[in-house]
């Protein structure tokens, strides 16, 4: 009896999730509840729109690069800094502290990256920092 016991094993269950939508074995065969399976999550009454027509619509991304990840930094601290009207709502709003916050993220990838940066990279960082406190001078009235 005790060799039959032995013989069994043991059954190993992942509950991990691994992508968005994705199902696993498990999620198939056993449903979760409903407050289990929204947690966290907010519904829409919306249909999802699937990745290929969002993507058609916005065209593709551009590649990521140092300059446009400067770029991307510097475009959401001017939006913070009323400098250009939110994406979203197209209204200009101030918002000095989280422009203070990306402009300080700016100046720590500038310390972190000396040495590493080839020298367009180097002059877009510095100019783009030089601006960007300029503009937060004059909004802040310091």
């Amino acid at each position: 009896m005790a060799e039959k016991e032995e013989e069994k094993g043991f059954v190993i269950k992942d509950r991990r999730r691994f992508a968005e939508g994705a199902e696993t074995e498990e999620d198939k065969q056993e449903p979760r509840s409903e407050a289990a399976s929204g947690a966290g999550e907010q519904k829409t009454d919306q249909p999802e729109e699937p990745a290929g027509e969002e993507e058609k619509e916005r065209g593709p991304f551009p590649e990521v690069t140092m300059a446009t990840f400067i770029f991307s930094l510097s475009s959401s601290a001017l939006v913070h800094l009323g400098e250009i009207p939110e994406p979203e709502t197209n209204r200009s709003m101030v918002d000095l502290p989280i422009a203070k916050q990306i402009i300080d993220t700016l100046g720590m990838l500038q310390e972190k990256t000396k040495g590493n940066l080839d020298p367009d990279e180097e002059r877009l960082l510095k100019s783009v920092l030089y601006d960007l406190r300029m503009r937060y001078i004059q909004k802040s009235g310091k």
